[in-house]
């Protein structure tokens, strides 16, 4: 049989818990949840200048970015 029961994965934790003691693995748990949450956000944060850059240009567009161009150099 290739399954595991509930009994095989309580006596995994039990292990597992006897071996890296309660205080560590409460510690890894906010690790791994510090790392995913900045993960989340990091990719929210590349979304968003993505946006800007596929919007079409139109010639008033361009037009304002080469009047700032054109101010910025005097």
């Amino acid at each position: 049989m290739a399954g595991l029961s509930i009994w095989h994965v309580l006596i995994f934790a039990v292990v597992v818990i006897l071996l890296f003691g309660t205080s560590k693995l409460k510690n890894l748990g906010k690790d791994v949840g510090g790392a995913v949450k900045d993960f989340k956000k990091s990719i929210k944060d590349d979304e968003a200048p993505t946006a800007a850059i596929n919007e079409p240009h139109t010639v008033e567009h361009q037009n304002k970015m080469t009047d700032v161009n054109s101010s910025v150099k005097h």
